[in-house]
């Protein structure tokens, strides 16, 4: 009976060891996934602050271009104003914006 009592314990010492050696194995296999997981993630997440950090950059040099176009256009136009014939006074064909000869 002590044999058998030391061999019943023996046997369960072993797999409870054996288990807890699977256990860890899961733990350890779960770990590496988890590490290769957050890896990836990160890796994603740097590349997507990168692709936003250069279409805001576009967008940056996307508006200072139409700022300049658009500042050059005025300059332009006030080129342009300058020799452009004034309006006459109280124009439409009456002098002092009176109607005179007409019923």
């Amino acid at each position: 009976e002590r044999r058998e009592k030391k061999r019943k314990l023996s046997k369960e010492m072993a797999e409870k060891a054996i288990r807890e050696l699977e256990k860890m194995q899961l733990q350890e296999k779960a770990e590496v996934k988890y590490k290769e997981w957050l890896k990836k993630k990160r890796a994603e997440e740097a590349e997507k602050k990168k692709k936003e950090k250069e279409k805001e950059e576009e967008r940056e040099a996307e508006l200072q271009e139409k700022k300049t176009r658009s500042e050059k256009i005025f300059k332009e136009w006030l080129q342009n104003a300058r020799n452009k014939p004034r309006p006459v006074l109280n124009g439409y064909g009456f002098p002092h914006g009176k109607s005179t000869g007409l019923y």
